[in-house]
């Protein structure tokens, strides 16, 4: 039987497994570390925008989720 302490490792090797394809598409890392974590960001349109031209940064910021703040947040 699969518990929620059993599901935990599962989540955390999908958010650096997103991350390395946000690293190996060119944002840097601090970024897709922080846009990795965050599910409602649509990765694959992340990265076509990128390989279209698109600053890391840029793209991040068109596909924010609506309410969400448009300067990086801080490291705590």
């Amino acid at each position: 039987m699969r518990t929620l302490s059993s599901l935990k490792p599962a989540g955390a090797e999908v958010n650096r497994w997103r991350r390395d394809q946000l690293v190996l598409s060119g944002f840097p890392l601090p970024l897709a570390t922080r846009v990795a974590e965050d599910q409602r960001y649509d990765l694959h349109r992340l990265i076509q925008l990128v390989e279209q031209g698109c600053p890391p940064e840029l793209a991040v910021r068109i596909l924010a989720p609506l309410g969400e703040p448009l300067e990086p947040r801080e490291a705590a």
